[in-house]
């Protein structure tokens, strides 16, 4: 890439820092501290704002470059990615938003212990939260340092380190300082970006073939090396019934991973009722549909106008497919508009890592200090505050991200995020589901389901062939592999049901009908929610 480009992306990158490091230091300025402000913004959030918001932490990095560029390199497989992500907001708008929102205050732990014994299930559920949200951290904060190598030329691991480090720290300063009325501003201003940029490429794609999506799919698939088969199911996830298999666990992982994600679940909270939270989830599911249409028009644009060879030449991933095609469309490589809109895809891949990564460090440092720490803490301790615990808790978190992103900056982004997604659908989202609609559900099927979900998982991902066992393995020279999947989500999402079903079933407890009761009208009326 040229300088012109790397000095426009770093000029742009860092106005998107200053705005949101200025946002930060004023929401410090004016922040009282309390529990609410810090965890939830003072649940003072529009639908509106909460729904951008949403949609501002949900769409990653990993949706903007890896599923477009999966969609240029294997037509209709890559788009079913879209799909996944899209169809898995409608669990969450249909069966946790308005029930999380009346029976929580800040976390998961609090949905699920509202009529449990609470010691053992705010620990259970809190170590699954952390373990998902630094999955999540991990794979945004490697995308941020191959982003160095794709986007801004540079090429030396010392460039990818230092880009790690950096973003880490910024996560820290948003986190720390501002909370998560900071977090949501910042947000909201990413997704207005990502939207506006995805929305300029599609146009102009759109113009290229003067609206005709019928002649854009037919070029792409002349182009594409692949013929019919570059629009029928197949290409990637049919040579065999292992890979379908994979692609169905994928798939389940995708769809239901999204009601579990910790910094998903949180947002919630920001609103002030049930209503709203059913309405930001609607303004989301607008926001995000609208997005993943535009990823596959742009997919099949970068297939036409870059080629799938030449994306794949670049980054065999198919990771640099948007700014390849943003030099195409403005112009080439070597023109003035080709430089801009390459330097302002580069600055949105940027502001989407920090914003996605600030969301994630969040919901991680809430269920520190709001879970694990007010279980864990001696009885005759001292007492710190939740807020404090939290934010050293977020330089701790950051420190972790940095290192294992550190170690883990050769993995491959989506196998990260489909892992984050996976145990997220198998250790939360069997233990959520069974608090809010089975009477008889118990504290021992509670930790059993958060466990038997969440140890299967990663124990699947160690002996699966992406750790051990072909030559793109993590470890090539080790072969440990026993499971044929990459993605565990087919085997340990039915295992996370199935635990927190037997552990109910064998448990001497009786459930308290007086708690289920009280639970089951606040979760349906909001009476007495905070």
């Amino acid at each position: 890439m040229t300088d012109d480009h790397q000095t426009l992306a770093l000029l742009l990158f860092s106005g998107f820092v200053a705005v949101t490091l200025a946002i930060t230091t004023w929401v410090s300025r004016s922040r009282h501290g309390s529990a609410v402000e810090f965890y939830a913004g003072g649940r003072l959030f529009s639908p509106m704002e909460n729904g951008f918001a949403i949609a501002g932490d949900y769409m990653s990095a990993a949706s903007f470059l890896g599923v477009t560029g999966l969609i240029a390199l294997f037509g209709y497989d890559g788009l079913l990615y879209s799909v996944g992500f899209l169809v898995a907001w409608l669990v969450v708008l249909y069966l946790v938003a308005e029930l999380v929102r009346n029976c929580g205050r800040f976390t998961l732990a609090d949905v699920v212990a509202a009529r449990m014994t609470e010691r053992p299930v705010r620990i259970a559920a809190g170590t699954s939260s952390v373990t998902v949200c630094v999955l999540y951290l991990v794979a945004q904060m490697v995308g941020a340092g191959s982003l160095v190598a794709l986007l801004l030329g540079g090429t030396s691991g010392a460039a990818r380190t230092w880009t790690v480090i950096g973003v880490g720290a910024l996560m820290v300063v948003y986190v720390s300082l501002g909370g998560m009325r900071a977090t949501t501003w910042i947000q909201i201003v990413k997704a207005v970006l990502l939207l506006s940029g995805a929305i300029t490429l599609t146009t102009l794609v759109l113009v290229r073939f003067h609206g005709d999506v019928n002649a854009l799919l037919s070029t792409a698939a002349e182009r594409s090396g692949h013929g019919d088969a570059y629009l029928a199911p197949g290409l990637k996830y049919g040579a065999d019934w292992t890979a379908r298999f994979d692609f169905i666990s994928l798939g389940l992982a995708l769809v239901l991973g999204t009601a579990g994600l910790p910094h998903i679940l949180s947002r919630f909270y920001t609103v002030p009722t049930a209503r709203a939270a059913r309405r930001s989830a609607v303004w989301a599911i607008g926001l995000i549909g609208s997005f993943y249409l535009m990823t596959i028009m742009l997919g099949f644009g970068a297939a036409v106008l870059v080629g799938s060879d030449a994306v794949r030449a670049s980054n065999a991933s198919g990771n640099t497919a948007v700014p390849l095609l943003a030099l195409d469309l403005g112009g080439g490589a070597d023109s003035t508009g080709g430089t801009v809109l390459f330097a302002v895809v580069a600055a949105v891949a940027f502001a989407t890592i920090l914003a996605v990564v600030a969301g994630a460090t969040l919901a991680s440092s809430a269920s520190v200090a709001h879970d694990l720490y007010a279980s864990l803490r001696r009885p005759g301790g001292k007492r710190r505050s939740e807020v404090v615990v939290a934010r050293v808790a977020a330089v701790g978190i950051g420190a972790v991200a940095i290192a294992l992103s550190l170690l883990a900056r050769d993995l491959n982004i989506a196998f990260l995020v489909g892992l984050a997604f996976a145990v997220a659908a198998s250790a939360n989202l069997p233990v959520l589901l069974y608090s809010l609609f089975w009477r008889n559900f118990t504290t021992r099927g509670a930790v059993w389901s958060v466990y038997g979900g969440l140890v299967p998982a990663l124990v699947l991902v160690v002996l699966s062939p992406v750790v051990s066992g072909s030559p793109d393995s993590i470890f090539p020279g080790v072969d440990m592999q026993y499971f044929p999947l990459e993605n565990p989500g087919l085997v340990s999402i039915p295992l996370g049901f199935l635990a927190g079903w037997l552990g109910t079933v064998t448990s001497p407890e009786v459930p308290d009908e007086a708690k289920h009761a009280e639970t089951e009208v606040r979760a349906l009326t909001g009476a007495g929610a905070v």
